[in-house]
């Protein structure tokens, strides 16, 4: 067969299927294995039974044996009486002696001294289990591709089934590759510039879902000749191997380079975001795939790749229900929503978002999480997936999308929060999952959450808005907001709001004033965000135009993202609360307290998530964990 050039920035559809027409299903072949150690496994041929089930007549009732023939006329009027030689009591399961051909259940008779009253006719056989009711030997009682279920496993048990053959799977090999990843046992040792490696975790995990193994090699350096051993010494002892990372044009990435040297390569990089960097080869006929670096890239590649090159290789492509997709994600179900914001994709581009969702009146709504590829936080948030197909540039808000949810999600039990980010609300929902209901929290600011109630698209929203003509808060805000529409407000608490700062305060800075200084760089929160808003009105009071801070621009979403990046020397002050700059230790200069707010419109007041919210927010154990990130007064 002549050799194919290979596919270059295809689609995941024609790199499987470039995969699939140039590696062979491997040669089914089966291996004993105890019935017990079985479950997930799959058949390898037929089994029969060895014993019938049950082995001997027994009873079916509690009750007495006795001859059908003695019972002929019996009423509950006019009962049957039988003496002791007669008749045998019997245990549910128990032998039913030969001499007797029926059991009477002991509900339908009644003993006067020794003498059996039976108030029921019965005719030969009643209750009486014969041998092979259930099994009888030799017959089929599982099948070739049969799933091994517990069910399964009991009944192979009570058949005389100790062994059976189990179908051998494709044996895969991950080889995680870098100079910069570290095993995780290793973490207390990271340094700048590494990174613990969690993707043979995640792989590791869906194996185990999909029920194949998985074996994980060490962590190979960016180095030609030692990932080529690797594979050459591998290639004869698995059936599948997965490189991880090196595929790029980088000085470090000699993957392609390896894979050409020891065979052929079939594709290299496929039309999706994230997974782009994604490749494989054929290697002595084997197929080695090269899965992207980062955790999402490395995921999109295990979905759509690597669970259907599996199935291939055990010739099983078109066995079992729903599509390969849904096998491989763990779809539960399929919804259709809307895109509760608009979404750009990349020309030419599949975009896998990674979504939640919630459900306000009769609309479903679906929104993407924020966090690229290497983030696991948004791949472990989200309930599922929407994939975005290439020819699909502009995705406005309302469009109607397709949502693989993986997770059990109540969405007549959910809320859907819109609002001032605070670190006290993201401490609520195990508090209200232990009360039937669930949150999911956008953090978008206050003048946003507000706007999102206004539009129906929101259960609850929080806010901290200072007027900057009359110095008070909220009032006007939410006036003009809810229209005619009935709000409800709950003063949750108070908070500090001031000056974080790096530990030590090394530029001295003590006020708004400083902001203006050269040299000190500021970072700022959305538009519409209530510390946004705070801080504009603190430079006009100050005379201080924005154009003159330097890192004004600068934006984040939350608190604590921005007292990170003054931890990690990004900027040198932010604006925000006491408990982000507890956090992440950092100094606390306080300049305001001000009142946080939750607010939501009267139809949603009997909706179980906010009854069991305004449950938490009394819950003693729920304000100690506030008290405790400090900054906080209750309103009591």
């Amino acid at each position: 067969m002549a050799t194919l050039a290979p596919l270059q920035h295809g689609s995941l559809g024609e790199a499987l299927a470039r995969l699939r027409e140039t590696i062979a299903p491997l040669s089914a072949t089966g291996s004993p294995c105890a019935v017990e150690k079985a479950l997930g496994g799959l058949l390898f041929q037929d089994i029969t039974a060895r014993r019938n089930v049950p082995h001997y007549r027994a009873s079916a009732v509690d009750g007495y044996a006795l001859k059908a023939l003695t019972t002929a006329g019996a009423s509950p009027a006019r009962p049957v009486n039988l003496t002791p030689e007669r008749y045998s009591w019997v245990n549910t399961g128990g032998i039913v002696n030969a001499c007797y051909d029926a059991v009477i259940m002991v509900e339908d008779t009644s003993l006067n001294d020794e003498i059996l009253l039976v108030s029921k006719p019965l005719t030969v056989g009643a209750n009486v289990r014969p041998p092979g009711e259930d099994v009888m030997k030799g017959q089929v009682i599982a099948r070739r591709g049969d799933p091994v279920t517990p069910q399964l496993q009991a009944l192979l048990r009570a058949a005389g089934v100790e062994e059976i053959p189990l179908r051998t799977l494709p044996r895969t090999l991950y080889l995680p590759t870098g100079d910069e990843i570290v095993s995780p046992d290793r973490a207390d040792l990271l340094i700048e510039g590494t990174v613990p490696e969690t993707n043979s975790t995640l792989l590791r995990g869906l194996f185990q879902q999909w029920g194949y193994p998985l074996d994980v090699g060490d962590i190979l350096p960016d180095d030609f000749m030692k990932l080529r051993r690797a594979i050459e010494s591998a290639i004869d002892h698995y059936d599948l191997i997965l490189v991880g990372a090196g595929s790029a044009k980088g000085k470090r990435d000699h993957t392609a380079e390896v894979f050409s040297s020891l065979g052929e390569i079939l594709f290299r990089w496929v039309r999706t975001r994230p997974g782009r960097p994604a490749m494989a080869a054929k290697i002595k006929g084997k197929p080695v795939v090269c899965m992207p670096g980062f955790p999402m890239s490395s995921a999109v590649i295990a979905f759509a790749i690597v669970y259907p090159l599996l199935r291939h290789l055990e010739d099983r492509w078109d066995e079992g229900e729903g599509s390969l997709f849904s096998q491989a994600t763990g779809t539960l179900v399929l919804e259709e929503a809307e895109l509760l914001m608009s979404h750009s994709s990349s020309p030419g581009v599949e975009e896998w978002l990674r979504c939640q969702v919630a459900q306000i009146g009769g609309r479903k709504f679906v929104w993407p999480i924020a966090g690229g590829a290497s983030s696991m936080w948004a791949m472990a948030e989200a309930d599922g997936l929407v994939i975005i197909p290439e020819e699909k540039l502009e995705c406005p808000k309302g469009m109607q999308v397709l949502l693989h949810r993986v997770k059990k999600v109540s969405l007549t039990n959910r809320i859907l929060f819109q609002g001032s980010n605070d670190p006290a609300l993201e401490r609520v929902g195990s508090y209200l999952r232990s009360r039937g209901a669930d949150m999911v929290l956008r953090s978008v600011g206050s003048v946003a959450g507000l706007a999102a109630l206004a539009r129906q698209e929101g259960h609850v929203a929080a806010c901290h808005l200072i007027d900057p003509q009359t110095g008070r808060y909220n009032d006007s805000y939410i006036e003009r907001f809810q229209g005619d529409a009935t709000w409800r407000r709950v003063l949750l608490f108070f908070r500090q709001q001031g000056l974080i700062v790096a530990k030590g305060n090394p530029k001295e800075i003590r006020s708004v004033d400083d902001f203006a200084r050269s040299g000190v760089i500021l970072v700022n929160r959305q538009p519409g965000a209530g510390t946004r808003v705070l801080l504009d009105h603190l430079l006009n009071e100050h005379g201080i135009a924005p154009v003159s801070v330097q890192g004004y621009g600068k934006q984040c979403l939350t608190h604590l993202d921005a007292a990170s990046r003054v931890a990690a020397g990004l900027a040198d002050v932010a604006l925000g609360i006491r408990s982000a700059a507890e956090a992440m230790d950092l100094d606390f200069l306080p300049i305001t307290e001000e009142p946080y707010e939750l607010v939501y419109p009267d139809i949603h007041e009997n909706h179980p998530g906010i009854v069991a919210l305004l449950s938490v927010l009394s819950d003693p154990q729920w304000r100690a964990e506030v008290e405790g990130l400090g900054g906080y007064r209750w309103n009591d």
